[in-house]
């Protein structure tokens, strides 16, 4: 899968149904090219001007499915 299909897809917490937003980075191995973290940007508060909320940074073992249109991972807010 190319980087550019990943951030196209939603990510949504199986735990309350919530969309996180879609992926705008990830953290990988150089050595071997395995995936560690995916970062999905946290909500811009008014057009940014009064700041944003944290980024997700979602772990590897906690995506549970990658779907046609999503992933699907289970973490705790």
């Amino acid at each position: 899968m190319l980087f550019s299909e990943l951030k196209k897809k939603e990510v949504i917490n199986l735990k309350n149904c919530e969309k996180l937003g879609r992926v705008n980075d990830f953290e990988f191995d150089e050595c071997t090219g395995q995936i560690f973290k995916l970062i999905i940007p946290g909500d811009n508060k008014w057009c940014g001007l009064f700041g944003s909320d944290p980024d997700y940074v979602i772990c590897y073992k906690d995506i549970k499915q990658i779907g046609p249109d999503i992933i699907i991972v289970d973490i705790c807010l």
